[in-house]
């Protein structure tokens, strides 16, 4: 099921890595790792953006993925990210 952005979590923007080139990471970042592009109050500063990696624009929030609390998201996508690694 398709949901919002829970405010205050940013689990996409840090837990997955990310191969792409991100303005100012240019060789994407590892898992784990904060997004040079998250701003101080936990939003994409490049959302919206055509320079917005395409993974990133893909992945949309969802009940699975976020469930009910930050660490949910945060412990869901850093075990996709390390089962979808190469």
């Amino acid at each position: 099921m398709t949901r919002t952005c829970r405010p205050g979590c940013a689990a996409c923007c840090i837990a997955p890595s990310i191969s792409s080139p991100i303005p100012g990471m240019p060789n994407g970042k590892p898992a784990g790792v904060r997004c040079v592009r998250l701003t101080d109050d936990l939003r994409c500063a490049i959302f919206g953006h055509r320079d917005r990696p395409a993974c990133c624009a893909g992945l949309q929030p969802s009940d699975e993925m976020c469930g009910d609390t930050r660490e949910h998201a945060m412990s869901w996508i850093a075990r996709l990210d390390e089962m979808t690694r190469p």
